[in-house]
């Protein structure tokens, strides 16, 4: 409906009038008033000497330092790992320590390990398959538990050790004073899993077929804990779904396999000779500077390979520096693939691991991903420093360590894979591989914060899996598939433990990928936020940032306040649901009484006939019968100029200025949209107006519209033209989870219904097998 309103004082009273009516309102509800745009300073940490108020590591900032030398074999016969390791460890706190903490989280793998005893069930259920019976059994029974042996200083003197849980606690004779250092050494063995039984991120793959395994090999090492400025030690226990916190340091370690076994690891191999073949050294020779992969053992190779059961042992020697962990992987199964690629100058092998099970899509896509990881994520943080990036083909699904990954899909043993297993495979490259930024270099702690490594990294793995391909199929990041989990009750705060997390993908994963990726997008824009992220990346690369931070760094390199936006997507569970709830139409009146009067008669001429009217219209009138009744009103028609409007008129206009008086005649339509924040996260307006000749516009308000006024605001939009319709979030950029109420004109709701039960198309369907089957008739 096009409304009126009065120009000069009354338009500014009416205006007026419309703040006090606002003003009251707040008054009345102030009391409910819940401030989304209040800063966070109730709620970081303080800076100090370590950290700043900018986000960046202060002059005071330290971490400490431990170095590896470990001589490990594995027992291919009894699946069983020995090792022994030399840890020098050096104290750059301003504290002194008298004991020192080291995670063992193998024993998270022992039958009454706290994550064990503590893992929740959804009830018991009608059926069981004999696969999920004999993991449920083996779990009861399998001890994969740490067996510490002696535990030395350097001069062989037994230290006092205390074992608790996952933790393992050494007394110190003398305390270590700050600057200071110290070495010890111990031994240690364990059983490893069978990863098909057992799951974990470290165990082995039993091939029925062949009789070999594949180990993969993770927190295989009793390991330094962290301590830190902000926790001290950090020793929570390993239950599972939180992973790791741990120090840089170098690492020297010598691998003993069966002598036919090939061995990939952190690091860089330091004894060709002793463990490749000369045609071997020469293909890796060859491919540092090959333009595509080249095979350092192929496929017929390695499954000749299968076939051999060799009596002798070989030790492979790898060398790792500023490295906060080590794996590794060993089969005789093993093909292996390698290039050499330049990342910002500097030489990295890309090399991909896997058995002829993972034929042919391993050697189509893994290193080549690889590649493609290491360019998008240095442009986006910094330059890869390392000399190797690995990706190997296990047991394990999908799990990150320094410089090697591990990862799981495989085609069907014809060949023939399907879309899903094609494009999961090079996603979850993409992300493992990415795991090297965060948190492999940018070290945040693990073990409370899940969503600093796998949120950060999944957002960055978006951008990725984007510049892969045209429409590739990524399943977190767009802010529309992240409205099911955002309007369920089924979370907690992104800033929650990473152990007390209710939906662990959606939470620790995609939502603060979702965040990032809108606050990229919509909020900032992406030269601001790339730069932030960038500044963000470099300050803490080599160093363990805090969730503050990251926040202050975004803020301090980007210059725009963020804290309303930590406050609603990290700190809360709050959900986009903006409703465009009505739109009022106005245009001004010039008061010029012809012009006016002669529109109102339009109106009144243009209203329909009311029922009653219609039915009145021919009924006899007292009026008929004496027209003495009738009087100067019934003559009277208050739409009429009188000669008085027109002088007061003229005498307005004579006083007017030229450009009050070309403001007055230019006609502008004055459009009052009301908004409502249903769902209590305050997010930008985006507003896209379709005008009557067919034109569209967008109007972008920044999410402090809403700072006065959380629940609702309206917004006054001036135009030339009239407007047809109104769309908000017409990009679907804010994650809104309603997007019925986001039209004016309303649009009926639509849904679907089934005439009959129509059947779905398999999960993971293969349509490769059927062209092939089809072709081959």
């Amino acid at each position: 409906m096009l409304s009126r309103f009065v120009c000069s004082w009354l338009f500014a009273s009416a205006f007026a009038a419309l703040a006090l009516s606002s003003a009251l309102a707040q008054e009345i509800e102030k009391l409910d008033f819940d401030d989304k745009f209040r800063q966070l300073e109730e709620i970081l940490p303080t800076p100090n000497a370590a950290r700043t108020a900018s986000g960046a590591p202060a002059a005071g900032y330290w971490q400490q330092r431990a170095d590896y030398v470990i001589d490990v074999e594995i027992d291919d016969n009894h699946q069983r790992l020995m090792g022994r390791e030399t840890i020098t460890y050096k104290n750059n706190s301003p504290d002194t320590l008298r004991y020192l903490w080291l995670q063992v989280e193998n024993n998270a793998l022992a039958p009454d390990s706290d994550g064990r005893l503590t893992a929740t069930s959804g009830g018991p259920s009608s059926q069981m398959s004999v696969h999920q019976l004999r993991q449920m059994i083996a779990r009861e029974n399998f001890d994969g538990s740490v067996k510490i042996g002696k535990v030395t200083d350097a001069k062989g003197a037994v230290l006092k050790h205390t074992v608790v849980k996952t933790m393992m606690r050494i007394d110190l004779p003398q305390p270590l004073k700050p600057g200071a250092t110290t070495k010890f050494s111990l031994d240690w063995s364990y059983n490893i899993n069978i990863s098909s039984v057992v799951r974990s991120r470290t165990g082995a793959e039993f091939f029925e077929a062949d009789g070999n395994y594949i180990y993969e090999m993770a927190h295989w090492f009793p390991r330094m804990a962290a301590y830190t400025d902000v926790n001290g030690w950090q020793h929570k226990q390993f239950l599972g779904a939180g992973e790791f916190t741990l120090e840089f340091g170098t690492y020297e370690v010598r691998i003993t396999v069966p002598g036919d076994h090939i061995v990939a690891a952190t690091g860089v191999l330091q004894n060709q000779d002793e463990v490749l073949t000369a045609e071997q050294k020469q293909r890796f020779a060859t491919a540092r500077n090959a333009k595509q992969p080249v095979l350092i053992v192929t496929p017929a190779e390695a499954r000749e390979n299968e076939k051999i059961r060799a009596s002798d042992k070989k030790t492979w020697y790898f060398k790792a520096e500023r490295v906060r962990d080590f794996a590794f992987a060993s089969s005789r199964k093993f093909a292996w693939d390698a290039i050499g690629h330049d990342v910002m100058g500097k030489n990295v092998m890309c090399m991909s691991f896997f058995p002829n099970e993972g034929e042919p899509l391993w050697s189509r896509y893994s290193t080549k991903a690889i590649v493609h990881t290491l360019d998008v994520y240095s442009r986006f943080t910094f330059g890869y420093p390392y000399p190797t990036s690995i990706s190997v083909n296990g047991p394990v699904g999908g799990m990150e360590y320094p410089m090697i990954c591990f990862n799981g899909p495989r085609p069907e043993k014809d060949g023939t894979y399907s879309k899903r297993t094609k494009y999961g495979l090079i996603s979850v490259i993409i992300h493992e591989v990415g795991h090297n930024y965060f948190p492999m270099i940018i070290n945040s702690d693990e073990r409370q914060w899940t969503w600093m490594d796998e949120g950060l990294n999944t957002f960055v793995q978006f951008i990725a899996e984007q510049e892969w391909e045209p429409g590739y199929p990524s399943r977190r990041g767009e802010p529309f598939k992240i409205v099911d989990y955002m309007k369920s009750k089924n979370q907690v705060p992104i800033m929650t433990n990473s152990d007390s997390l209710l939906n662990f993908g959606s939470n620790a994963y995609a939502k603060p990928a979702t965040a990032l990726n809108i606050l990229r997008e919509t909020i900032l824009g992406r030269e601001l936020f790339d730069f932030a992220f960038r500044e963000y990346a470099r300050r803490w690369m080599f160093k363990r940032p805090e969730p503050a931070d990251l926040f202050r760094t975004m803020e301090d390199a980007s210059g725009i306040d963020l804290d309303w936006f930590w406050r609603g997507w990290f700190y809360s569970t709050d959900h986009c649901d903006i409703a465009l709830r009505g739109v009022a139409v106005f245009e001004p009146d010039e008061l010029n009484p012809e012009s006016s009067k002669a529109l109102s008669k339009a109106e009144r001429a243009a209203r329909p006939e009311t029922l009653s009217e219609k039915r009145n219209r021919n009924q006899p009138k007292f009026s008929d019968r004496d027209a003495k009744v009738l009087d100067f009103y019934n003559r009277y028609d208050p739409l009429d100029v009188t000669p008085d409007e027109r002088r007061n008129f003229d005498k307005m206009m004579a006083k007017m200025k030229p450009e009050d008086l070309a403001l007055l005649k230019s006609r502008r339509l004055f459009y009052r949209i009301d908004l409502e924040n249903i769902g209590g996260l305050v997010m930008p307006v985006i507003l896209e107006l379709e005008y009557v000749d067919g034109q569209k516009e967008e109007i972008r308000i920044p999410a402090e519209i809403w700072r006065k006024s959380p629940l609702a605001v309206s917004k006054l939009i001036a135009t030339t033209k009239e407007v047809k319709a109104i769309v908000l979030d017409p990009h679907l950029e804010t994650a809104d989870t309603d997007l019925s109420n986001n039209h004016w004109p309303p649009r009926a709701k639509k849904s679907r219904f089934k005439i009959f039960k129509e059947g779905k198309a398999r999960r993971g369907s293969n349509p490769m097998r059927k062209a092939e089957q089809e072709n081959s008739r």
